[in-house]
């Protein structure tokens, strides 16, 4: 499962600018380290720590940590929403 979030704030790398970034669901893996209720508490730093385990393009720490604030509330959203159940998530207007 992925999902896509479009930046209100787009990350310059040079010459490149990104302004759409895909996040794939965590595996288990992506998660090591990580509480799984503090990604669903949307902690800073749970979802910064993630985040560079599972973004396209990937985001470096430093990127991660300039994000606007809408920005990362809305991968934020998108973290918890791979915790749902597909009958969740259509309950709740996601799917």
């Amino acid at each position: 499962m992925m999902h896509e979030v479009t930046l209100q704030e787009p990350i310059k790398r040079g010459e490149e600018t990104v302004t759409k970034v895909t996040l794939t669901k965590p595996r288990a893996g992506a998660m090591r380290g990580l509480a799984i209720t503090d990604l669903l508490r949307m902690e800073v730093a749970a979802i910064s720590t993630l985040l560079p385990r599972i973004t396209m393009p990937s985001l470096s720490a430093a990127e991660v940590a300039e994000l606007d604030p809408a920005d990362l509330m809305a991968f934020s959203e998108e973290v918890v929403g791979f915790f749902m159940t597909t009958a969740q998530a259509e309950a709740a207007g996601i799917l």
